[in-house]
């Protein structure tokens, strides 16, 4: 990820212009990422969050048909159809870009770093709202736990930060909504 800390906020360098800035400019690595070198930090526990809330469509396999291994065109289309209604349940929430932000200005994750954190979170709500998705279960386990949307105090800056106004904080919410 390109993110950094510019003045005390968490920015994408890709993004971020000197000409936008007069005067004094601090540059820090992300916040609440142990820091490797320099301006890089560890995204392990990133990573193994998103892994962990498994992002993928599951459970949308077809039934083989008279004992061959492959659908018919009509059944595997039929699987994948998806309407412009279903689409926009979850559409604001696939426009996530994993660039950490929002857990640089969490500050609940700074708190308990083994918090699945508002990405992976927002993401497992966008895999739950898939009409095509069959794996809400098992990511509700998750969700539900020790580390999953309850511990989120729900101070709304990692909404305020994302680049890609994914709005992590109404995810996380709504989570709670369908957990409790």
């Amino acid at each position: 990820s390109c993110g950094m800390m510019v003045n005390n906020k968490p920015k994408l360098a890709c993004k971020t212009f000197l000409r936008d800035y007069s005067g004094h400019m601090r540059i820090e690595p992300l916040a609440n990422f142990p820091i490797e070198r320099d301006l890089v930090v560890d995204l392990s526990h990133f990573i193994e969050s998103l892994e962990a809330i498994k992002p993928y469509i599951i459970g949308n396999e077809a039934p083989a048909l008279d004992g061959k291994p492959h659908p018919s065109k009509e059944l595997q289309v039929s699987r994948t159809k998806q309407t412009p209604a279903q689409l926009e349940k979850y559409r604001q929430f696939s426009m996530c870009i994993n660039c950490g932000l929002c857990y640089a200005a969490c500050p609940q994750f700074g708190l308990n770093p083994e918090f699945l954190g508002p990405a992976a979170i927002t993401m497992a709500h966008r895999y739950n709202l898939d009409n095509r998705d069959h794996g809400k279960a098992k990511r509700m386990s998750l969700l539900n736990g020790k580390n999953g949307v309850w511990s989120c105090t729900f101070v709304g800056y990692c909404s305020e930060v994302c680049p890609k106004h994914v709005d992590p904080a109404s995810a996380i919410n709504q989570g709670k909504v369908e957990s409790a």
